[in-house]
């Protein structure tokens, strides 16, 4: 089973004072006030254990590290300043947030450093003294086997560093601007779009300049993948934040609102190939996140243990 795109194992992070953050609601469309702090918490770990289950019941290995402070409500979604590549390769990305930059965490990267072959960690970083950042898989979605990272421009996803990246770990940039019917920038490529095995899933529509649609639509079709055409209010219901996983078999984990949002005929190309797995996670949703944030994937090989 081909694993290269669809990572068996992920990286979460149980976030004991979730909220959402002020700090990024400025350029977040999709985050919403969720009610009476205390019950937001509870409601947020209720969901976070729920899926966690949900996904080690579907053969997927996942490892959770406990965030017990206050100062970073955004802690639940761990794929923006870190990833993993084949080969034994991990990064770490600079934050546009500054309450976002303590969420990196040397203490994960230690663990996957025992349990996994890593050798080198390459930080970007120390960039954000320069004003840079490139927050990690939601600002990139990368096609791990065409080698693609395509990326909505934003204030979050720095060309220049763009560039770096793509130079470091062998992949073409493709960065094109997208919005909603509001004129409003698309914060992070993630909820626009998610690359699995076999299909896309995309909004094309809200790529709005028709010369770079179009380019963006060739190399999707190059791939061979089916083109699973999203339309913004699909996205605006987190189906375009979806992550194909390895676990007893091909998996699509999402939310059980992205899924209500999807079309029948929709659903039945990708489970031609894939079984959906929903997660149920509103309150986690109102941070402006959602399942594709919250995992961070693991594409490294893992150590022989006796």
């Amino acid at each position: 089973m081909n694993s290269q795109q669809a990572p068996a194992a992920v990286v979460m992070i149980r976030p004991h004072n979730f909220c959402s953050n002020p700090d990024t609601k400025g350029d977040n469309a999709f985050q919403v006030t969720a009610g009476e702090p205390e019950e937001v918490r509870r409601r947020a770990l209720a969901e976070f254990d729920a899926a966690v289950e949900t996904l080690r019941q579907a053969g997927v290995r996942v490892h959770v590290f406990d965030d017990e402070g206050t100062a970073t409500p955004d802690s639940v979604f761990p794929n923006n300043w870190f990833s993993t590549h084949a080969g034994g390769h991990i990064a770490i990305y600079p934050m546009y947030a500054p309450s976002r930059r303590l969420e990196r965490r040397w203490d994960v990267i230690e663990e996957l450093k025992r349990m996994y072959r890593v050798q080198d960690v390459i930080d970007y970083s120390g960039l954000e003294e320069d004003g840079l950042a490139l927050e990690g898989t939601g600002a990139m979605v990368l096609d791990h086997i065409g080698r693609i990272a395509y990326t909505v421009t934003s204030n979050r996803a720095d060309p220049v560093l763009l560039e770096r990246f793509c130079t470091h770990f062998n992949y073409e940039p493709m960065a094109f601007e997208a919005c909603d019917a509001q004129g409003r920038d698309v914060y992070h490529s993630n909820v626009l779009m998610g690359i699995g095995n076999d299909f896309v899933m995309i909004c094309l529509d809200m790529i709005r300049d028709p010369a770079r649609r179009a380019e963006v639509a060739s190399r999707l079709a190059e791939t061979g993948r089916t083109v699973i055409d999203l339309s913004e209010d699909q996205i605006a219901n987190f189906a375009g934040n979806t992550f194909a996983l390895t676990g007893d078999e091909p998996l699509l984990a999402l939310s059980s609102r992205a899924v209500a949002a999807l079309k029948p005929e929709q659903i039945d190309i990708i489970e031609r190939s894939t079984r959906l797995l929903p997660l149920s996670i509103p309150t986690i949703e109102t941070a402006g996140g959602s399942v594709r944030c919250m995992l961070a994937g693991i594409h490294l090989s893992p150590r022989e243990r006796t």
